[in-house]
């Protein structure tokens, strides 16, 4: 046996961060002779706004074995086939951000390169027509895939879900306790270095319990209070490609059936996400305080509700970037503790989960080796980058002038690797997915030419294929679609017959 096996992981913080490491440890450590422990307090808040999510959180729960139906239930989920920005390009526009493909590839080729082929040519179409999940949020219907028939219009839906934040998390408790991990009630008032290496050696409770550990999990959100407060690692402002830093959230009344998607709307000064869940509605004002005051953001955010407001209103400062290193020599930051990345495009637990499986990967013994936590942070930087890429594509590809925020978006200048694609999807319809990027192709496809980047021409292969034949097999793959959507059950009628909360 390794004689440097950790003996104890130690979490700080519990929230949807906390139980997320919790549950995967626990699960994956159990019989192990490493202990898993979480501290958090009760007296202290969760931020707990962060409910929407992207479709990979189904391999999380699949890793741990969680049935999906009473995972919706516990948590009074919803599921979430897409994201509706409204007003982003212009005032008045919409357009459906899916999960899962446009149409379907032939002849080596991508299916949205015959499009822009075909509209270019004078054809002038719906794109978002070709997307099923698009279709499906539109008419408010919802079915889980086909997995045994890959040719089946219903084999490429993609999905994700919508829930309660703290009904998650505790629902994520009670799956960790019954895996072994022990929760410590407490608050931290003292963190122990060791003189040598400068590692946590041990936490101080203020009931004046002491708790060792060999490898720290920094779940403890803004404050960072290991990572930040204690290691002092620094903080990569990225406020000069995305300027909101404040959010108010308050939850509604629901007054209608849960739509399968999440709705963005861009405001006055930042945007308002639209969060429907099985026994009420979330919803949140992301703004930028350079702007907008919180009083004006708060009145704006009432004025704006569905329904009777909940609860009373939470404000949230933040500073959009990272820390300078993730983990830092027995220290990793997960979750807020590790950065802040609005929630456009629910990324908030996605980065919790990635950040986990890299964990698992480089997961440490008591040496901590270099070569590990140097790869754990170059990795989680790229994907960091490549969120906020696609994040400021929502603010800089847009026709808005007609407030100082929308203004100033256009004069923010894009990372390198953002103005190439636009570039290369502007002048050619070309989109090049990166190694290990979140949003695939047709995530940038939905996003850019949603917001109205239309590109100058098409693959030059296409032009030997006659418009006809394009013509026929794109209306043929519409016609599909909508015939599938049409016999899918309604999202509230497939919730009522699986997993009503």
């Amino acid at each position: 046996m390794n004689p440097h096996l950790l003996d104890r992981v130690v979490i700080v913080g519990g929230g949807t961060a906390g139980w997320m490491t919790a549950a995967a440890l626990g699960h994956l450590l159990e019989g192990s002779p490493t202990r898993v422990t979480l501290i958090e307090s009760e007296a202290i808040g969760t931020v707990g706004v962060g409910e929407a999510t992207i479709p990979p959180i189904i391999a999380f729960n699949t890793m741990l074995g969680i049935d999906e139906d009473e995972f919706v239930r516990e948590t009074n989920a919803t599921f979430k086939l897409g994201i509706e920005f409204v007003d982003w390009k212009e005032l008045g526009h919409s357009y459906i951000h899916p999960f899962g493909d446009f149409g379907r590839d032939f002849d080596s080729i991508p299916f949205y390169q015959y499009w822009i082929h075909r509209n270019l040519a004078g054809e002038k179409d719906d794109l978002f027509a070709y997307s099923l999940m698009v279709e499906a949020c539109r008419r408010e219907k919802f079915r889980r895939p086909v997995t045994d028939r890959p040719q089946s219009a219903y084999a490429g839906i993609n999905y994700a879900f919508q829930f309660d934040a703290s009904l998650y998390a505790a629902f994520l408790r009670r799956f960790a306790e019954d895996k072994g991990v022990e929760r410590i009630e407490g608050k931290i008032s003292d963190v122990s270095l060791d003189g040598e290496s400068g590692h946590v050696s041990s936490l101080e409770l203020e009931n004046g319990k002491s708790v060792e550990g060999d490898f720290f999990i920094d779940c403890s959100g803004f404050r960072g209070l290991l990572i930040e407060q204690s290691l002092k690692t620094g903080y990569e402002d990225w406020r000069k490609w995305l300027p909101c830093d404040r959010a108010v959230a308050m939850p509604c009344e629901k007054i209608a059936d849960p739509i399968p998607y999440t709705r963005a709307t861009a405001r006055e000064a930042g945007w308002q996400w639209r969060i429907p869940l099985q026994h009420r509605t979330g919803n949140g004002y992301v703004y930028c305080s350079e702007f907008l005051s919180d009083d004006d953001a708060e009145a704006t955010l009432r004025a704006n509700l569905d329904g009777e407001p909940m609860a009373d209103a939470n404000r949230l400062r933040f500073t959009t970037g990272h820390r300078k290193e993730f983990w830092n020599g027995n220290v990793l930051a997960m979750g807020l503790a590790a950065g802040f990345m609005e929630p456009l495009e629910s990324t908030s637990i996605h980065l919790v989960q990635t950040s986990l499986a890299r964990l698992l990967t480089h997961f440490p013994d008591k040496r901590f080796n270099e070569a590990d936590i140097e790869a754990f942070n170059r990795r989680t930087l790229f994907e960091y980058e490549r969120v906020r890429d696609f994040l400021v594509l929502h603010y800089t590809a847009t026709n808005r002038d007609d407030t100082p925020f929308w203004r100033h978006c256009h004069s923010i200048e894009l990372p390198f690797d953002l103005e190439r694609r636009v570039a290369q999807f502007r002048e050619g319809g070309r989109i090049f997915e990166e190694s290990n990027d979140i949003f695939g192709t047709a995530s940038w496809l939905a996003v850019m030419y949603g917001q109205g980047i239309e590109p100058q021409s098409s693959n030059p292969l296409i032009s030997k294929v006659p418009i006809a034949k394009i013509d026929s097999v794109i209306r043929g793959i519409g016609a599909t679609i909508d015939n599938a959507v049409s016999e899918m059950p309604t999202h509230s009628e497939f919730i009522e017959s699986h997993c009503k909360g």
